[in-house]
Parts: C-alpha cells; sequence; structure tokens
C-alpha cells in the first residue's frame, strides 16, 4: 500500500465568534491510498498554517511539506513517518503548528491501519479496555447567574454526571471567577461534578492560589489550564497549594514536553489534544509515561467529531479512564460533518465506535459547501 496524496481542506462556518470555540472552522485531514482506502484527520488549530505546513515546497532536506514527505510511502509503517515528518521538517517544525500538522495526519494514518485490518483504532492500537465512557458537558462560560442556569437547564437533564465551564468570561478577575463558580455550583447542585477551564489567562500565582482555595469550598472536581503552558513553575507552585486538581496539557506536543510537564509536579490530570500533541502514536506513549509520575489521562476534544472519534478510540485503551469531553456548541460542523453523530445515554455514556478504523464518515456535502479554497 502506498500513499498518493495528503489533502489538507479548510472549512469554515459563515460567522466566526472571536470565542474559545475551535468547532466554527477546521482542516480536515485526508490522506488517500492506492487501495482506495482514505484516512481522516482533523486539526485544532489555525487552518490556514496546517494547510501551508503540509502543501509547502521543500527549501531542502530538513524543511520539507509534509505531504511530500509522505508521497509514495506505506501508510502502515506509522512510527516510521512520524519520526520522518519529524526529521524533514527540523527547521520549521519540532513544536507548535508542525506538530499540529503531524497530528492530523497521523490520526489519519491510524484510520488507515484500522480499515487496512478491519478492526478499530483502538484495537490497532494494541486492545481496548472498554466499549463505552461516561462524557461530561463541556461549554464556554457565561458571564452571569442567568446564563448559567440556562445552560445547566439546557444540558444537564440528559444524563451527563458533570459539567465542565471554561474561557468566556474567565480570567478577567479573581473575584469574578469565584462569584461565577458560585453561581455554577448553585444552578448544578451538590451531586453534579463541576470543572472549571481558565483558559490560560491567569498569572498572578498568589492570586490563583486564593481563588483556587475559594474553589475548594465549592467542591470543584479539577481547575484546566490556569496558566500560559510555559509558566511551569506556577503550575507546580499552584498544583502544591491545593487539594483541587490542577490540569493541562492541551497545548502540550510532543512526549518531551509531556515529561517536563508530569516531572515538575504540574498537574494531576494530563489533557493531550489528538490533534495537537502528536498524534495517536505520541498519545499512546504517553500512557505509561502518566503512569510513572500517577497521572491521570482526560483527553482534550473541543472540535468536530472527528477528533471525538479519534478521543473515543484513545480512550478505549486506557487502563483508567474517567471522562470523555463532550463538546455541546452548537456549530454547524460539530453537528453536521460527521456521520455517525455522538450521543449520550440517559446515563451520560458514549459507546465507543466498533467499526474499523475511526469508525466515522466524513460527509462531502458538507465538505463542498463549507471549504475555503481548493486543495490539490
Amino acid at each position: 500500500m502506498k500513499i498518493t496524496n495528503v489533502r489538507s481542506i479548510i472549512l469554515k462556518q459563515p460567522t466566526i465568534e472571536m470565542v474559545g470555540d475551535g468547532s466554527q472552522d477546521t482542516v480536515v485531514i485526508l490522506v488517500d491510498t492506492d487501495e482506495g482506502i482514505t484516512g481522516i484527520g482533523e486539526v485544532d488549530s489555525s487552518p490556514y498554517v496546517v494547510k501551508s505546513i503540509i502543501d509547502m515546497p521543500a527549501s531542502h532536506m530538513a524543511c520539507m511539506g509534509l505531504k511530500e514527505i509522505l508521497l509514495g510511502e506505506d501508510p502502515l509503517d506509522v512510527e516510521r513517518l512520524w519520526r520522518k515528518m519529524y526529521e524533514k521538517s527540523i527547521y520549521h517544525g519540532r513544536r507548535s503548528a508542525v506538530i499540529h500538522a503531524m497530528s492530523g495526519i497521523d490520526m489519519a494514518l491510524w484510520d488507515i491501519i484500522g480499515q487496512k485490518l478491519g478492526i478499530s483504532v483502538g484495537k490497532a492500537l494494541g486492545g481496548t479496555y472498554r466499549n463505552k465512557i461516561q462524557a461530561y458537558c463541556s461549554v464556554l462560560m457565561p458571564g452571569t447567574e442567568k446564563e448559567i442556569y440556562e445552560l445547566v437547564e439546557k444540558h444537564m437533564h440528559r444524563g451527563y454526571q458533570g459539567m465542565k465551564l471554561g474561557w468566556g468570561a474567565l480570567g478577567e478577575s479573581f473575584e469574578k471567577d469565584i462569584a461565577l463558580v458560585k453561581a455554577a455550583r448553585k444552578a448544578l447542585g451538590p451531586d453534579k461534578k463541576l470543572m472549571i477551564d481558565i483558559g490560560m489567562r491567569w498569572t498572578d500565582v498568589k492570586g490563583a492560589m486564593r481563588a483556587v482555595k475559594a474553589f475548594e469550598e465549592q467542591d470543584v472536581y479539577w481547575v484546566e489550564e490556569p496558566f500560559h503552558p510555559d509558566n511551569l513553575d506556577g503550575y507546580a507552585r499552584l498544583n502544591r497549594s491545593t487539594d483541587v486538581r490542577i490540569s493541562g496539557g492541551e497545548e502540550v506536543g510532543t512526549l518531551h514536553e509531556y515529561r517536563e510537564l508530569l516531572s515538575r509536579g504540574c498537574v494531576d490530570i494530563v489533557q493531550p489534544d489528538l490533534s495537537r500533541c502528536g498524534g495517536l502514536t505520541v498519545a499512546r506513549k504517553l500512557i505509561d509515561l502518566a503512569e510513572e509520575y500517577n497521572a491521570t489521562i482526560i483527553p482534550h476534544a473541543f472540535k468536530t467529531n472527528i477528533l471525538m472519534a479519534a478521543t473515543l478510540q484513545y480512550i478505549s485503551t486506557l487502563p483508567n479512564a474517567w471522562y470523555l469531553e463532550f463538546c455541546e456548541q452548537d456549530t454547524i460542523l460539530r453537528q453536521t460533518l460527521t456521520t455517525p453523530l455522538f450521543s449520550i445515554d440517559r446515563e451520560g455514556y458514549v459507546a465507543i465506535p466498533q467499526e474499523p478504523g475511526l469508525g466515522i464518515h466524513v460527509n462531502m456535502d458538507i465538505v463542498e459547501k463549507y471549504r475555503v479554497g481548493a486543495d490539490e
């Protein structure tokens, strides 16, 4: 089997709001083969930058576009191809958007492997522990108590046992954050889990300590991404100061960065985003690393159902899996891009696809309707 094409297709809904919602646009990765199997991937990054990284012509042997690196290769050699992409993009890569682009391609390669072998990606990764996972409702934090109540009423009756409110109105001041968290706990009641995602907006470590101490009184289950991902010292200091779980890692790429995050005691919960961390090839190695540092893996997944499908397959391979992030943003691409659509049952669980590959199909009519430009 040989790779014949790597297509990067930018999709964008008609109107983009300047909020922390990555499901408003995306770049879909399609890896074609000479056997008629096409792998599907997705990247949660700048679609235009990712497309450029994939399609760019080579400057020299260590500064190549990812498409050129992969053409003619056997997609089953996923480990070797990951290393080849990493090494031949070293001048402009190593971290950030190049790792993001590699992640989407890696996702598509694992989809090909599963389809070729007639097994799910979870099975292809080495075997599975479960066929369903409990989901938590993930939404943006509104600015008023009334709006928080409306979100709880809209979503929580469907079976969810927990809700994460993030970004949005959080991070403007510690006082407002504390008030919003109190309102969220009041709306949810005492029995549902409450998670808070600060969206990297805190900068004052001692102020963060005081805020998280107040969060303890509201029984917050975890505080996510309190600081910029480069502020490892802040993460470690905050984590040592509180019994509330600190989580992060969606902005991290490669095993090198995860090792530093974990070895310095920055987080209790590590949250790889499979469309940014280096893909499933990196994420499966993170399982042993997280266990070594007694950390729990709860992946980040706030995009379309392509990322959701890959995340479900990954979760099926985790020895200890707590939750699936279930994005509840009402965006066109999240609701229409793939089939089947994922849903939660009455107890708040989502079934993990058992079909070959990722277990989903891309709706090409939707691709054509919302695509920007043309792929080659």
